[in-house]
């Protein structure tokens, strides 16, 4: 009888093969240029301009290709949508026989200080639209976008409804901004102080700097920034982690800043004045109503998300009332995770292509909508 099992004495201890992954990512991380370097999916610059560059993923569909715009938020690099291979919407949707586009606002400098709310909604998506849907024989588009993305999605196809617009999704959008624990604290200080103490800097730099963009956004997950060198010992074995970690990483040091009257917008409006709780969205002497919007929308919210917790979310089921079909759904994410995580796939990735089937190919209308919606919903009910 053996009294010593060499099996078990060596249980648990890293082989040679661990020591040599752990060396070789230790290496990576603080010498090299990282275990996984970016990857992004092949695309093509259709069109450049004024922060409305236009990109195409994957080669020239064919004209009857579904065409799916992705509209970034603001003050966030476009790699959102494509984070990494594995964990990029766009090349998802280019996988199931979409035709993916993206529009790229670029960088902000003090020079566009004057940009707001209405510079999006008003001209560039729309812009954008019509020239995606001209390249697919006036067929309409559907809009996709995260976050603040989403925001000016829906604000999009509120404004105009002569645009060729066939639905929206919205991930990650808040609607209801007293839901957002994270920004309680501004919006006390703000029923004694208005928004200038959050906007007098921006209106002197011309907006909100990348670097305090950045930073706010690490501000939103504190425990990742303290753990991060715990979480990097753990893991030195484990590439796939570490690259996840990296990508990241390099997508928060791409953060863009804000152009000023935006970012006032942002607080008077949408912290301080909740007006998209409201159903509208107060600018200057005018207002877009989110129950004119007439096509079907799709919300997704994050039920771990600290930046737009999934019951910020949910209202919007309640103030579309012009839409034929809203739907919203509450899955695991945070806020970057909901679209680029990688479960994303299993979660609003899913929900996104079933949505997507539901909604006709060319509504003439929204009766014809709500038609195909009840038709679709009677044909799995049990006879």
């Amino acid at each position: 009888m053996r009294l010593l099992d060499p099996a078990r004495l060596t249980a648990g201890l890293p082989t040679r093969d661990d020591l040599g992954t752990a060396a070789r990512n230790a290496w990576a991380l603080t010498f090299g240029d990282g275990v996984s370097p970016a990857r992004r999916t092949a695309s093509d610059l259709l069109r450049a301009g004024p922060h409305r560059d236009l990109h195409r993923f994957g080669p020239a569909p064919a004209t009857d290709a579904r065409p799916i715009l992705l509209v970034p938020p603001l003050a966030v690099p476009t790699s959102c949508y494509d984070l990494r291979p594995g964990q990029s919407l766009a090349a998802d949707l280019l996988g199931r026989g979409h035709a993916p586009y993206l529009l790229d606002y670029g960088t902000m400098t003090a020079a566009d200080r004057d940009l707001g709310f209405e510079s999006w909604f008003d001209d560039i998506v729309p812009d954008a639209v019509r020239h995606v849907s001209d390249l697919h024989g006036g067929g309409g588009v559907d809009l996709v976008g995260w976050s603040l993305g989403g925001t000016i999605s829906l604000l999009t196809a509120a404004a105009h409804a002569d645009l060729p617009i066939r639905s929206v999704t919205a991930i990650g959008t808040p609607i209801d901004y007293t839901r957002i624990p994270v920004i309680s604290p501004l919006r006390v200080i703000g029923r004694y102080t208005t928004e200038r103490p959050l906007t007098a800097v921006t209106r002197i730099l011309g907006g909100l700097p990348a670097p305090v963009v950045q930073a706010a956004y690490r501000v939103t997950a504190p425990h990742r920034e303290l753990l991060k060198p715990w979480f990097v010992a753990r893991n030195l074995t484990n590439t796939e982690s570490l690259a996840r970690m990296e990508a990241i990483d390099r997508f928060m040091a791409e953060m863009p800043g804000y152009p000023a009257r935006l970012f006032h917008q942002m607080c008077s409006r949408l912290i301080l004045g909740n007006d998209l709780a409201a159903g509208r969205f107060h600018l200057g002497g005018s207002t877009v109503e989110l129950g004119d919007i007439a096509v079907p929308v799709l919300a997704v919210g994050g039920t771990t998300d600290v930046i737009a917790p999934a019951a910020a979310v949910a209202p919007v089921t309640e103030i579309l009332t012009g839409s034929p079909l809203v739907r919203f759904e509450a899955v695991p994410g945070s806020h970057l995770g909901l679209v680029a995580g990688p479960q994303a796939h299993a979660t609003t990735w899913s929900i996104l292509h079933e949505f997507l089937d539901e909604v006709p190919a060319a509504p003439t209308s929204p009766d014809d909508t709500r038609r195909a919606h009840d038709e679709s919903a009677l044909a799995v009910v049990p006879s």
